[in-house]
């Protein structure tokens, strides 16, 4: 009788099992399976538009983030991010500029080398991704880190190999920040040109960079017309306003046409060194005090942009701007070519370009805890720097405590400095790393070479630029 109630026992518990089996099975079947069901299955996502491109499919979408992640139920808002599918088996690369998001289909270096899936976001407070109403006390480097951890949380369900964050200048800036308030999210990162200004108020670096950056032609060209449209300012602000009123431009924000116009001229020099290569000195006037206005004009209008510092061309990095004048900090350079009295402002802080109604405070310390946390605890995290770029000047550098981790400088270039460019023997070091953190198979990690040939569509453009840092 024991006999036959145990077998009965066990024959209830086999198919009870095949049941759940069955049930699961069935219920795996009714979900969804085609990609764009999937990520519209997750709870706060809505679909933008997709965009088709040959061998990927391109979402672009907006995801509900809470305003504040410590008190999510104080407000949402809306974020826009997007994604570039290449297949849920293959790695995927987390990229942000820190910035707005492009919602053209393009991908970032890493997503070329392990061959993955790509997914962008747009830093919060960059329209449209800005609560309304606006608490600009929410916008600081752990609100946004929250931002991405939150998404990886989602999207993880659907892409479950090994993820990677990136981004470049304070896109590079952001992914370092995520990996120190989220270690455990990502397999590793790869910050390109990321500053790390760790004492505000301390900038010497820059002024040394400054003085022996390129070759002393090329700094004595570029100082001769940054000079020069100084000593020009009456003519040339009177050419200023002309072109604002031609443009509908206005200069509430900074103070008036007067600040607007020095601040473009101070950034000539600065804007040349982060854009330009040492080979586009011959763009540069030869001979600043004989040039005419119109060539002194197009040069510093080229590089440095007239547009810059009025109320429209401030408005849209108004999020970085606090964020720089809050907790990034902002370089001070100084101006050894040109005559103090040529000067009236020099280096403007970010308060400078806010506008007045949104408060702000420096938090000194912020910065000072992620230089700390790097030196002692970076774990697969890769730094490229260009030997010519400003932003190099103030760097993530690593301690003792680090772990398989890196900081390469590439011979030559600016702010658009690249694993590519960095010398074979750590080209072929920090490709290979990037295989191996994204967790593919070790032959490929051997080759120490991209997975995905070069696709101009995608991976070809320009230095991203941004609006030059300032104090």
């Amino acid at each position: 009788m024991r006999k036959a109630l145990r077998w009965l026992l066990a024959l209830t518990v086999f198919i009870g099992t095949l049941s759940t089996a069955a049930g699961a099975a069935t219920a795996a079947e009714s979900g969804p399976t085609d990609i764009k069901d999937r990520l519209l299955s997750i709870p706060g996502m809505s679909l933008v538009e997709e965009k088709p491109y040959p061998g990927y499919r391109y979402f672009v979408l907006n995801y509900t983030q809470p305003v504040d992640h410590r008190h999510p139920d104080r407000g949402t808002f809306q974020q826009r991010i997007t994604v570039l599918h290449k297949d849920t088996s293959r790695p995927t690369v987390f990229y942000t500029s820190g910035y707005n998001v492009s919602t053209t289909p393009s991908r970032r270096e890493p997503t070329q080398i392990v061959d993955g899936n790509q997914v962008s976001l747009e830093y919060r407070f960059f329209t449209p991704s800005r609560p309304d109403p606006a608490d600009w006390s929410k916008l600081d480097i752990w609100q946004a880190a929250s931002d991405q951890h939150r998404v990886y949380r989602a999207l993880n369900k659907i892409y479950a190999a090994n993820w990677l964050a990136t981004g470049g200048s304070k896109g590079g800036m952001t992914a370092t920040y995520y990996e120190r308030f989220y270690p455990r999210d990502m397999a590793g990162v790869v910050a390109y040109v990321a500053p790390n200004d760790v004492v505000n108020d301390e900038d010497s670096a820059y002024d040394r960079f400054f003085a022996t950056v390129g070759t002393e032609e090329c700094r004595d060209r570029l100082g001769a017309v940054q000079r020069e449209a100084l000593v020009r300012r009456g003519p040339l602000e009177e050419k200023y306003a002309r072109y604002a009123a031609e443009n509908g431009y206005t200069f509430d924000t900074i103070g008036g046409l007067d600040k607007a116009y020095e601040a473009v001229v101070l950034d000539y020099v600065w804007g040349f060194w982060q854009y330009s290569l040492l080979k586009d000195c011959a763009t540069v006037p030869a001979h600043a005090a004989t040039a005419s206005d119109e060539e002194i004009w197009k040069s510093v209008d080229t590089i440095s942009g007239f547009s810059a510092y009025t109320d429209q061309g401030l408005a849209q990095y108004t999020p970085y701007y606090y964020q720089a004048g809050t907790q990034l900090g902002a370089p001070t350079i100084h101006f050894p070519h040109i005559e103090k009295g040529l000067i009236r402002y020099g280096y403007q802080p970010p308060r400078n370009f806010v506008p007045r109604s949104i408060p702000m405070r420096f938090q000194p310390r912020a910065m000072r805890d992620v230089d700390t946390w790097v030196r002692h605890h970076a774990t697969h995290m890769l730094f490229v720097y260009g030997q010519n770029d400003p932003w190099g000047s103030e760097r993530f550098r690593l301690g003792a405590g680090a772990r398989d981790s890196y900081v390469f400088t590439a011979p030559g270039l600016n702010h658009g400095a690249n694993v590519a460019g960095l010398v074979p023997d750590q080209k072929s070091l920090a490709t290979a790393r990037i295989l191996k953190w994204a967790g593919v198979s070790p032959a490929a990690v051997a080759q120490a070479r991209p997975l995905a040939a070069y696709d101009a569509g995608l991976d070809g453009r320009d230095v991203e630029r941004e609006p030059g840092l300032r104090p």
